[in-house]
This record gives C-alpha cells, structure tokens and sequence, in this order.
C-alpha cells in the first residue's frame, strides 16, 4: 500500500475568533456595578479598600459617570452625620427626639458658615456651642431678656429652634461654587419634658383619685380623676409632635432663605461685638 501523503501546515483548520461580548446599556451597567458591589462585600478576602477622590473620579469616568456627579455624590457622603434612627414607640407614638434637612446650595462653605451663624444668633438666640472645620453647633442662649424676647415673639417665626438642646450644621464643598449644607435639630429635651409633664398628669391623677377611694368615694366617682389623669397626660406629650413639624419645617425655611440668598450677611458692628464677646440683639 502506498504511503498516504502526510498533510501539510496548510490543510490545518484555522482558529475561530472568540465572538466580542456586546457592549451594555445603562441600566445592565448599573446592574452590573451593584452586583459586583455586594460580591466584593461578602468577600472576606478583599480587605480595606480606600480610594482617593481622584480615584474614584477617574473610575467613575471609565463607566461613564460624569466628575460633577461623583462630586457632588462624595460631597454628600461627607456631610453624613452619624444620627440614630430612632424605632420605638415612643418616637412613633410622640415624636422623633431628631429632625434634619439637606440640600445643595450656591456660597463657599466659609460664607455659608457665616450667614448661618449670624440667623442662629439674631433670628433663634442660639449661640456658638461648638465650631469645627466643617461642621458648626449652636445651644439656647439663657438670659431673662432672651426668654422675654421669645414670650413677646415680635417676629412672628415663633423661635423653632430655640429650644432645642444643639442645632448643628455641616458644610463640605461640592466645587468652588456649590457646597452641600445638611441641618441637624436634637429636641431630645423637648420631648422628655413633654413627657415628664404627661406622666406628672397621669401620676396626679392616679393619687388623686386614691385619696377619694381612701375617703370612701364611690369608686365610679373616684375613677374620674384617674382618667383626666391618663386623657391630659397624653396629650401633654402628643404635644411633641407638633413641634417637631414645626422644627422640620423651620430648617426646610432656612435652607429655602439660604438657596435665594435671603440670608443677612454679618455686619461691622456685629462682627466687632462678637470678637470682643459682647452680644448685640
């Protein structure tokens, strides 16, 4: 038999390219990424990861996110302030002990800082309680002449916020012109003495109406004081809850005044007072 021809480098089948995955559309993109995202967190074996910001802008620019965005993103994650999230039910029954407000407005976070601390002070007889590089607390100023001011109430806002035990801003810079502004407003105070003053109600109430059982009152006739005890008491601290909507509404106004630029600038004299630790009404 005659030898079969060996076959040449010629006769050998050429590989087949491997087909190009088509490119995705944004939202499987965005699918994508959060998948990914909850992978590397289950990850135990990923470690720290920490990014600069011109990192993550330069990633955010291979995926298509544009810088103002991922700014303005970074810019809000900075302003986030540790704030328990209040379950229970004495918050779902009387009121959160916290209110808060955010938004992103026009003026550097030193002006913003400024016109901020000038309302506090003028409009709500706050004063300074704390002041850090990006964050800035105030507390009620105590005084006769400020409790006669906010009695009188001459300009009809009703000081929201001046009996709240801190209010807090924090102010991080978006870019040169824009800065994220997030108000923070504790009424932990408030509600507590709402809530002694109802459970003082209930209390008298309750020795009231033991003292006419003792006496020998009719027991239908005894009861009475027991409930008008309970009835005011609770709405004594249902009266919470109320203040809290006026406290929310109060920075959502403020930051309303701050975004026009209604906010007053501090004056000369007011700037020349605070310095030399006089207050000026």
């Amino acid at each position: 038999m005659a030898d079969q021809p060996k076959p040449t480098s010629d006769s050998t089948p050429a590989p087949v390219p491997a087909a190009t995955p088509a490119p995705l559309e944004r939202s499987a993109l965005e699918r994508v990424l959060a998948r990914a995202a909850e992978l590397q967190a289950g990850d135990a074996d990923t470690g720290d990861l920490t990014l600069t910001e011109a990192q993550i802008i330069d990633v955010g620019n291979e995926v298509g996110i544009p810088a103002k965005h991922l700014r303005q993103a970074l810019a809000e994650e900075r302003s986030r302030v540790a704030v328990p999230v209040e379950r229970g039910r004495v918050a779902a029954i009387f009121g959160s002990a916290t209110v808060s407000a955010s938004r992103t407005v026009t003026g550097t976070p030193a002006a913003i800082f400024e016109r901020l601390d000038t309302w506090m002070q003028k409009e709500e007889s706050l004063q300074v309680k704390r002041r850090f590089a990006d964050r800035m607390a105030w507390e009620p100023r105590g005084g006769m002449a400020i409790e006669f001011q906010r009695l009188m109430n001459l300009s009809g806002r009703g000081y929201r916020l001046a009996r709240a035990e801190e209010v807090a801003a924090t102010v991080i810079a978006v870019d040169p012109e824009r800065s994220i502004v997030r108000l923070d407003a504790s009424l932990a105070n408030v509600r507590s003495s709402r809530l002694i003053g109802g459970g003082a109600m209930v209390a008298g109430g309750g020795v009231t109406g033991g003292i006419l059982v003792v006496l020998g009152v009719m027991t239908a006739v005894a009861a009475l004081p027991v409930a008008a005890g309970l009835v005011a008491g609770y709405f004594i601290a249902r009266s919470h809850a109320p203040h809290v909507r006026a406290a929310q509404l109060a920075l959502e106004q403020l930051l309303d005044r701050l975004e026009r630029g209604e906010l007053p600038r501090q004056s000369l004299l007011s700037a020349i007072t605070s310095s030399a630790g006089l207050r000026w009404p």
